[in-house]
């Protein structure tokens, strides 16, 4: 640190806060520590009585904060992800698209545990719109040594980007609603009013809709109807209890498609059914998702629009945080459920 003329500071680096009173109107600081003293300052610095600032001179070893943070903001940042400007030393990063956060959660830690650098992020798997903030970064101190970033870029380049945008992908969707009491006309289909919605926050497009009857074959041509039609995901709605005369399960593999997994540790959601048929994925939606606001189909479809593959691992371990609490507003996905 050296005291110099205001004059002679401009590129120089603020070592201390400056004060600044308005009488009557303002007292505090000015210009903060760590600021970057810019020629458009040198008026209002002789305004506040500065004649002369202490400033840090920076070694070439050394980096300061903000340019420290456009360095880790770069390294850890994939496709479609934008930085802000740095203010007082934070940058935030910002989705530039609609779609799925997947966050390298092991690099992350291993970041976070370096000391002096923070990254702090959403949850991976989290739907974001375009414009949400997805993580922010800075450093503790205001300068970090130079070798610390560079150690930062190596582990950062090891593999996909440490934070990554899975752009949502416009879908077709057909939809079999199985039921012999809904085919009968007996009663009302709910699909529209209470499932669809849910589709077309994403901009997935429903291209149709049948009606199919508690039997395997009905439900399979259905199914089989549909795919031939190109629909990039197939929905089925009920019949997936334990129930003697729930056959959807049996009509989905009827068509040869190959089942992931049947049933999962998401409550609502446990009699949920995940296959392929080919390449197109088969969603089994059990009944919650005409009572319940929130269930495992607001978990899975996200990640089905933005073309991330799904294990039967994956599904297993949504049972850490798998319970909805069910509140009185649902908030969802700011929330605990699925995360």
């Amino acid at each position: 640190m050296k005291k110099v003329r205001v004059e002679k500071a401009v590129g120089m680096v603020l070592a201390h806060d400056l004060t600044r009173i308005i009488p009557g109107k303002f007292k505090g600081v000015g210009f903060k520590k760590g600021h970057v003293i810019r020629a458009e300052d040198l008026p209002e610095l002789y305004k506040i009585g500065k004649h002369h600032l202490y400033v840090l001179e920076l070694s070439s070893k050394r980096l300061h904060e903000n340019d420290a943070a456009r360095r880790i903001a770069q390294a850890i940042c994939g496709d479609a992800l934008s930085k802000s400007d740095p203010v007082e030393g934070k940058i935030n990063i910002i989705s530039q698209k609609s779609g799925l956060l997947k966050i390298d959660t092991r690099r992350l830690l291993r970041i976070n545990k370096m000391n002096d650098i923070i990254v702090s992020t959403l949850k991976t798997n989290f739907p974001c719109p375009k414009g949400q903030i997805v993580a922010a970064t800075r450093i503790i101190p205001l300068t970090i040594a130079r070798s610390k970033i560079d150690r930062l870029q190596k582990l950062a380049v090891q593999g996909d980007p440490i934070i990554r945008l899975l752009p949502f992908r416009p879908m077709n969707v057909g939809v079999v609603v199985t039921g012999t009491e809904l085919f009968e006309g007996l009663v009302q289909d709910g699909f529209d009013s209470q499932v669809k919605g849910i589709l077309d926050h994403y901009g997935a497009k429903v291209i149709k809709k049948i009606l199919a009857p508690d039997d395997p074959g009905a439900i399979a041509e259905a199914l089989q109807a549909l795919a031939a039609r190109g629909c990039d995901l197939l929905l089925t709605t009920g019949g997936l209890s334990v129930d003697p005369d729930d056959v959807t399960k049996k009509g989905i593999l009827q068509t040869g498609a190959r089942l992931v997994a049947y049933g999962s540790p998401v409550l609502p959601g446990a009699m949920f059914l995940y296959a392929r048929l080919g390449d197109t994925p088969i969603l089994g939606l059990p009944a919650c998702v005409y009572y319940h606001v929130t269930t495992i189909f607001n978990l899975i479809l996200p990640r089905i629009l933005a073309g991330d593959e799904i294990t039967k691992n994956d599904l297993a371990a949504l049972g850490h945080g798998g319970l909805c609490l069910n509140c009185d507003t649902c908030r969802f996905p700011v929330c605990p459920f699925g995360k």
